[in-house]
């Protein structure tokens, strides 16, 4: 055990990350030594930031949390914090369940353990959103709201997050800036539901202005963007994206499904043909972007002409990054309170492996018709036999990675014309080609 030593770890989404790296900021100004997601934790303490979106995150949320209970019941452990999603909507039964932790905070009240550890940060200028990053020094993620009002069938995060707010323009701004300045270059905005960014605090889509801002920032090389609604989506959006040449063309925007009939019951406000204008509206408007989605299978009432729809859909659609999962039945969802959950699982699990294996095709479709091109890839890290890079249709740790060979030089967190010379089924092979054949 390692004094004044604090291990944190991460489970979930992105979001999370931004919290524990603001939460690990300030115990470092407090003069403690944060680890993040170390595979030998060795701390005196560890902070444990839930996720409890789904049945399989909040069983490895429960199962992180008591094996950090075993290890300070050993005597390898003096204080054992938990926050995040899980805790926020299960507090009470889990402190009665779990004993063994010392405190537990909920999903916007963690900056509390700051004052139960005594602690006391240096003043800075600027620290509510300043943050300790634990992602390589050229790319973060930058959350620009929390909480959602769609409320749809199948989902919990309302329930645990409440009502969407936005963060105010200027401060987000402002912290890019300061991102710029530690040497960030890359930028994955995200939010549960990105299309209603600013109609809490302005009344209107300010999404496409922000981006906007975001791109005339000096140093800002790459945007992204996670986690669209397609209800109410702002076209203007699409502008923005083919005016900054800095705007990645790429769009994450969760769809679900595509039969009438499984829409309306999953309470999407939307309908198939309205999602395929959508579509083809992004496409014609952005020409070659990557468009990522997820999809829902196993909803209650999903029949196998509603699958077998979705199939085709797949098939027609050709998204460039898809995933699936099977539908869980979460207490105190609109779905849990007004349906059955009367899909056996393994048919569930059945059409995800189903739906997944057309993508799978299709992906490596997509893939092949890069052999040839000459594209931007930033590095993201080195191995020993080559070097590993994502192309501006790539987030990190969810997408294909491109493997450069080691003939020349590169920099970790610098941007290079990498021409393709060849893919296999989830990375692309490269090797270092000329600025005039970017494409």
């Amino acid at each position: 055990m390692h004094k004044n030593e604090i291990d944190i770890i991460t489970l979930g989404c992105s979001k999370n990350l931004v919290d524990a790296e603001r939460l690990m900021h300030q115990l470092e100004l407090a003069g403690y030594r944060c680890v993040h997601d170390s595979e030998t934790p060795k701390g005196e303490i560890a902070v444990i930031n839930t996720c409890g979106f789904i049945g399989d995150a909040k069983e490895e949320s429960i199962n992180t949390i008591l094996q950090f209970a075993e290890r300070k019941t050993h005597k390898h452990l003096r204080k054992l914090y938990v926050m995040g999603c899980l805790s926020e909507r299960y507090l009470h039964e889990l402190e009665a369940e779990i004993p063994e932790v010392d405190k537990w905070y909920g999903k916007f009240d963690f900056m509390h353990l700051i004052d139960d550890l005594k602690a006391q940060p240096k003043s800075e200028e600027g620290c509510g959103y300043k943050r300790t990053l634990t992602t390589p020094k050229h790319y973060t993620y930058i959350k620009i709201s929390e909480g959602c009002n769609r409320f749809c069938s199948y989902c919990a995060i309302p329930l645990i997050t409440g009502r969407h707010t936005s963060r105010p323009m200027e401060e987000i701004l402002d912290e890019v800036q300061w991102l710029v300045g530690q040497g960030v270059k890359e930028f994955n905005v995200i939010a549960q539901d990105l299309s209603s960014y600013g109609l809490d605090l302005y009344k209107e889509h300010r999404l496409p202005e922000l981006i906007d801002r975001m791109a005339q920032i000096d140093g800002v090389h790459w945007i992204r963007l996670h986690y669209a609604y397609p209800t109410d989506f702002p076209n203007e959006l699409l502008e923005v994206m083919a005016r900054h040449p800095n705007v990645c063309k790429y769009l994450d925007i969760a769809l679900q499904h595509c039969s009438d009939h499984v829409l309306q019951l999953m309470r999407r406000h939307i309908t198939r043909a309205e999602q395929d204008a959508l579509l083809t509206r992004i496409r014609a408007r952005v020409p070659n972007i990557c468009i990522r989605t997820t999809l829902l299978v196993g909803h209650p009432g999903e029949t196998e002409e509603d699958f077998e729809e979705l199939k085709q859909w797949v098939h027609e659609m050709r998204f460039d990054r898809m995933g699936a999962f099977a539908y869980s039945d979460e207490e105190g969802t609109y779905a849990n309170l007004h349906y059955k959950d009367d899909i056996p699982q393994d048919i569930k699990d059945r059409r995800v492996a189903e739906i997944m294996a057309i993508q799978q095709d299709i992906s490596g479709e997509l893939m092949r018709q890069k052999e040839g091109k000459t594209m931007e890839v930033v590095i993201d890290r080195e191995e020993p036999d080559y070097y590993i890079g994502r192309t501006q249709f790539d987030s990190p740790e969810v997408d294909c990675e491109v493997l450069i060979d080691k003939e020349h030089t590169l920099q970790i967190g610098d941007f290079y014309p990498i021409r393709i010379i060849r893919t296999e089924e989830f990375d692309l092979y490269g090797t270092l080609g000329k600025e005039e054949d970017l494409c």
